[in-house]
């Protein structure tokens, strides 16, 4: 099968259905900011503070064009991946994009879960009242991007592992149509 690009906003939960999905249909799961993180032997955040986001942009565009040509893999991509260079074009024709969405709501009370406001870039140093306003602007202007997915998919039901479990059984029923 070829590759499955998960797209959409950080907190829609890419990686939490990611790797249940890829267990599910037996394939691998490929988080493209660890794949970055291991390359670098650096953190997204310091990569950002240090290199900045031209050049992990660069980087993000190199990973994912090593994905294009893989096969039986579920990749969660970052969520700014969409809305740079021709990032949707290569994903739409490599394979199978699945635009994941949510509330900006629901986004934010995960983004606001200490572990998680730490891992990301743009929100770990915003004060909690400044999140939602962010998510929802970062939303709008990213939606052009997000809307060209061959699928769109609500990830809103993933708070328990079986709630996920049941959300990535009905996702790969519609992969295998």
């Amino acid at each position: 099968m070829k590759p499955v690009y998960l797209i959409g906003y950080m907190g829609c939960g890419k990686t939490t259905l990611g790797e249940v999905l890829a267990r599910q249909m037996g394939m691998h799961y490929i988080d493209l900011d660890e794949v970055i993180e291991a390359r670098q032997g650096m953190s997204i955040n310091s990569i950002f503070e240090e290199l900045g986001e031209t050049r992990f942009r660069e980087l993000e565009i190199q990973a994912l064009q090593d994905t294009a040509t893989m096969t039986d893999v579920i990749i969660g991509t970052g969520g700014g991946t969409p809305c740079h260079g021709d990032n949707m074009a290569l994903m739409k024709q490599a394979g199978i994009t699945v635009w994941l969405t949510t509330s900006p709501e629901r986004i934010t009370a995960r983004l606001l879960v200490p572990e998680q406001k730490c891992k990301r870039p743009k929100v770990c140093h915003l004060p909690d009242e400044d999140v939602l306003p962010l998510v929802k602007a970062e939303l709008q202007a990213r939606t052009p991007f997000y809307s060209q997915a061959q699928m769109r998919f609500d990830s809103t039901d993933i708070e328990t592992a079986e709630a996920t479990e049941r959300t990535a059984c009905r996702l790969a029923a519609l992969l295998q149509e």
